[in-house]
């Protein structure tokens, strides 16, 4: 499965410890943030990018990680193109929920609130919680992106 990944400036150390954790867990991980540090980034640019990378891939299983300090900003972002359900993911049910019934395919996470284990565990639920294919389910995403 390809990752992407992406953070702005409030992210961007939560975003370097699950590149290493996801890289070792045998996780194909891209990262689409800038090479250092800019704390004059914006979240918009870091979340676009990482966007068009994904709605882009051929992998048929691709997923897409965005961290920002409160994981709203770059929700938001992303949440505006078409093809993409981005989540919050602040605890396992919400992102486990949002795999299963909403087919879920970008993780945003909040650096300023999460520790790095429990960034991990939230990635790691995200990228193994199959989507359950219900009419309902395919239906209401036919909806959202019918809008």
């Amino acid at each position: 499965m390809k990752v992407y990944i992406a953070a702005d400036h409030r992210g961007f150390s939560l975003r370097e410890s699950i590149i290493e954790y996801l890289s070792r867990a045998g996780y194909d991980v891209v990262d689409d943030s800038v090479a250092k540090l800019d704390p004059t980034d914006d979240y918009p640019v870091v979340a676009q990018r990482l966007v068009k990378d994904v709605l882009s891939s051929d992998d048929q299983d691709v997923r897409g990680i965005l961290i920002c300090g409160s994981g709203q900003g770059v929700c938001m972002a992303a949440n505006r193109f078409k093809g993409i359900r981005a989540l919050l993911g602040y605890d396992r049910h919400a992102v486990k929920s949002a795999r299963t019934d909403d087919d879920a395919n970008v993780l945003c996470l909040p650096a300023d609130i999460l520790k790095t284990e429990d960034a991990n565990v939230l990635a790691e639920t995200f990228l193994n919680t199959p989507f359950v294919p219900e009419a309902r389910y395919v239906r209401r995403i036919r909806e959202m992106d019918d809008m």
